[in-house]
C-alpha cells in the first residue's frame, strides 16, 4: 500500500524492473477489481486509463510475472494522475492474492495470480497557498490557474513556468530558465505553496546560421529562404517562419532549426538548420467524369529543384470532354516556374504559359497566355500574387470570329482557414481574383472580377458546407467582351443536375456567357462508419447580362444525393443529381465521380 501522510509519517515507493521470463505453463485469468472511492467521474476516467492493471486485463494477460510487474508499475503512474488533479495526501493500495504488490520482490516468481485489487483514496484536493513566478517579463502575468485559492495541481506550476519563460524569450530572452523553484505542501492545510525564480538571461540577437544535411540545394539559397538575418533580434516566431518558408519549397523532407547552447559572441546565439532533401521529381494524375460533361484526365510533372535554388518547374496538361455532350474535347497545356525567396524570403517570382484549345458548347478558343510575377505569402493562410500578362485568342462563338490581344494585370488573393482542403469539417475558404484588361485587338479595356467563398461548420457525426460564387466582367459590352470572359452556370462546377454551361444569356444571335454570375451551393454531409459519407445538397446559378448580379438574369437549379469514401488522398465524390427549375435543357438525372468533396 501506499499512503501518502504529513512529515513525520513513514511512507515509501518502490522502483523496480520487469523481468520477461517465457514458460509454456498456461494460467487462469485472475480477477481484477479496481475501484476509487470519493473521484469524480472525470478523475476516475484518467485513473482507469492510466492503470496498466487495467490495460492488462484488456489484453488478456495471465504471466505472474507481467501481472506483477503491471501492479507495481501503477503506483507512480496513478501518483502522478493525483497530483496533476490536485491530491497531495492520497492512499493508493494495491493487492496481489491478498498481499500488497510493494511487498513483493521484482524478482519474485508468483506460481499464480487468482486476483488484483486496486483501491485508490484520493483524498482532499490541495489549493495554492502561496503561487508565485518571477520575475516576469514587461506586461505579461501568471496563468489564471497559477494563484492562491486555486485547486494545487502540478500541471498548474508547470504551465506557470513555461507561461514565463516563453514571455522572456518573445522580446529577446533566448536562454530565459527556471533558476530555482520550491515546492512545500502543508498537509494540515490541504494547501501547497509553489515559488519559481526564474532566470531571464540577456537579450540575444540571431548569431550566424550554419546548414547541415543539404546535398543538391545550395546553402545560400537555403539561408536566403530562411530569411533569418544575422543581428536581427532573437523571436522564436521567426525561427518557426524560417521553417515554415523551407517547408513551403516542397524541396525538403523535413526541417528543423536548433538554438545553439552556448550564447555566442556580443550577446549573439548561433543556429543550425537542418534539413533532408525530398525527391525532386513528383508526377500525378486525376480523373473525373459525368454523364454529360464525359471524362476529364489531368496530369503533372514537377521538379522541385530545377537549378539547385529549390526552384519549382511544373508541367501540366489536361483533356476534357472526352465522349461528353459539352461541344467537343478541351485540351491544356501549361509550364509554370516558380522560385522561392525572390526578391524576399516572403515573396517568390513566378512566370508560366498557357495554352488551351476549348470547343465548349457557346463558343471556340485558342488561347495563349503568358503572365509572370510575385506571389506574396502574408501569413501562413493568405496569400496574394500580382501579374503582368500577355493574351491572344482566337475566338468564334455566336458573334462571330475574333482574334483578340490584351495585356493583363492579374491580382489573386486567397485566405485559407479550412482544417483539411480535401475534407473540410470546420473553416472558411475565400478567393478573390480580379484581372484589369488592356485592349489591343478585338475589344475594349476591363477588368473580370470572381470570388469564391465556402464555409464548414461540423457537429459530431453531421457537416453543414456553404459555397457562394460570384462573377463580374465590366468594360466591354456583351457582345465585344471576350468569350472565355464571360460567365456560365450548369455542370460540375456550379449547378449539378443541369447541363454544363446550359445557362448563359440569350440574344438576337443565339447563346453566349453572361456578364455576371451568381451561383450558391449547400450540402449536408452525414458520417456513415469511418470511411463512408452521405450527402445531400442543392445548387443554384443565375447569369446576367449586367456587369455584376442583379437578380435581372435567368436561373436555374438542381439538387441530388451523394456518396463518399475516405482515402488518404481525399475522399473519392459519387454524386447523383437531377434538375429542379430552370427553363435550360436538362436530363433527368447526372452522374458527377471525382476524387475530393465538391467544394
Amino acid at each position: 500500500m501506499l499512503r501518502l501522510l504529513p512529515p513525520g509519517s513513514a511512507c515509501r515507493a518502490v522502483l523496480f524492473g520487469a523481468v520477461l521470463t517465457f514458460s509454456t505453463a498456461a494460467w487462469a485469468a485472475p480477477q481484477i477489481r479496481f475501484s476509487a472511492p470519493g473521484a469524480g467521474e472525470d478523475l476516475s476516467a484518467a485513473l482507469s486509463g492510466a492503470s496498466l492493471v487495467l490495460q492488462s486485463q484488456r489484453e488478456g494477460e495471465t504471466d505472474p510475472t507481467a501481472l506483477l510487474a503491471a501492479a507495481q508499475a501503477d503506483y507512480p503512474r496513478l501518483l502522478a494522475v493525483l497530483y496533476e488533479a490536485g491530491h497531495f495526501a492520497p492512499v493508493i493500495r494495491i493487492t496481489l492474492n491478498g498481499r500488497e504488490a510493494a511487498g513483493y520482490s521484482a524478482l519474485a516468481k508468483l506460481p499464480e495470480v487468482r486476483s488484483i485489487a486496486v483501491q485508490v483514496t484520493s483524498g482532499p484536493a490541495y489549493r495554492f497557498g502561496a503561487a508565485r513566478v518571477a520575475p516576469l517579463a514587461p506586461g505579461s502575468t501568471p496563468p489564471a490557474g497559477f494563484r492562491p485559492g486555486a485547486v494545487a495541481s502540478t500541471t498548474a506550476i508547470r504551465e506557470a513556468a513555461a507561461s514565463a519563460i516563453t514571455e522572456w524569450r518573445d522580446i529577446g530572452h533566448a536562454k530565459a530558465g527556471v533558476a530555482d523553484q520550491t515546492i512545500t505542501a502543508r498537509h494540515t492545510a490541504r494547501a501547497v505553496d509553489a515559488r519559481l525564480t526564474l532566470a531571464p538571461g540577456p537579450r540575444l540577437d540571431f548569431g550566424p546560421a550554419t546548414v547541415e544535411g543539404n546535398k543538391d540545394v545550395r546553402t545560400a539559397r537555403i539561408l536566403k529562404i530562411a530569411g533569418l538575418r544575422e543581428g536581427q533580434r532573437f523571436d522564436p516566431e521567426e525561427l518557426e517562419k524560417a521553417a515554415t518558408r523551407l517547408r513551403r519549397t516542397g524541396s525538403f523532407r523535413s526541417v528543423i532549426i536548433e538554438e545553439a547552447h552556448q550564447i555566442g559572441p556580443n550577446n549573439t546565439l548561433p543556429l543550425a538548420i537542418g534539413v533532408s532533401e525530398a525527391t525532386p521529381r513528383r508526377f500525378g494524375f486525376g480523373a473525373e467524369y459525368s454523364t454529360v460533361e464525359g471524362v476529364r484526365l489531368s496530369g503533372f510533372w514537377l521538379h522541385r529543384n530545377l537549378l539547385g535554388g529549390a526552384e519549382r518547374f511544373r508541367v501540366d496538361g489536361s483533356i476534357a470532354g472526352i465522349g461528353g455532350e459539352t461541344g467537343g474535347t478541351d485540351l491544356s497545356f501549361g509550364l509554370r516556374y516558380e522560385r522561392p525567396a525572390t526578391p524576399s524570403a516572403d515573396t517568390d517570382f513566378f512566370a508560366e504559359l498557357q495554352i488551351e484549345a476549348l470547343d465548349e458548347p457557346s463558343f471556340t478558343a485558342d488561347t495563349s497566355e503568358f503572365t509572370f510575377g510575385l506571389t506574396r505569402y502574408a501569413s501562413d493562410r493568405t496569400t496574394v500574387s500580382l501579374g503582368f500578362g500577355y493574351l491572344y485568342s482566337d475566338t468564334t462563338d455566336a458573334n462571330g470570329r475574333t482574334q483578340i490581344e490584351l495585356l493583363t494585370l492579374p491580382f489573386k488573393g486567397t485566405h485559407d482557414r479550412r482544417d483539411n482542403a480535401l475534407d473540410a469539417r470546420e473553416g472558411f475558404f475565400a478567393d478573390l481574383e480580379i484581372t484589369p484588361f488592356a485592349a489591343l485587338e478585338g475589344t475594349s479595356d476591363g477588368a473580370q472580377l470572381t470570388f469564391d467563398a465556402r464555409a464548414y461548420r461540423s457537429t459530431e457525426r453531421l457537416t453543414f458546407a456553404g459555397r457562394a460564387q460570384i462573377g463580374a466582367l465590366f468594360g466591354p459590352s456583351l457582345s465585344t467582351s471576350p468569350a472565355f470572359y464571360r460567365f456560365y452556370s450548369g455542370g460540375g462546377g456550379t449547378v449539378r443536375g443541369q447541363d454544363y454551361q446550359s445557362l448563359g444569356v440569350t440574344t438576337g444571335r443565339g447563346t453566349t456567357g453572361g456578364r455576371s454570375l451568381l451561383a450558391l451551393s449547400g450540402e449536408i454531409r452525414a458520417d456513415v462508419g469511418e470511411s463512408l459519407q452521405l450527402v445531400g445538397f442543392y445548387d443554384w446559378g443565375q447569369v446576367s447580362a449586367s456587369s455584376f448580379p442583379d437578380g435581372s438574369g435567368e436561373s436555374h437549379s438542381g439538387a441530388g444525393i451523394g456518396l463518399r469514401y475516405k482515402t488518404g488522398l481525399g475522399p473519392i465524390r459519387l454524386d447523383l443529381a437531377a434538375p429542379v427549375s430552370g427553363n435550360t435543357p436538362a436530363s433527368d438525372f447526372y452522374i458527377y465521380v471525382g476524387i475530393g468533396q465538391s467544394f
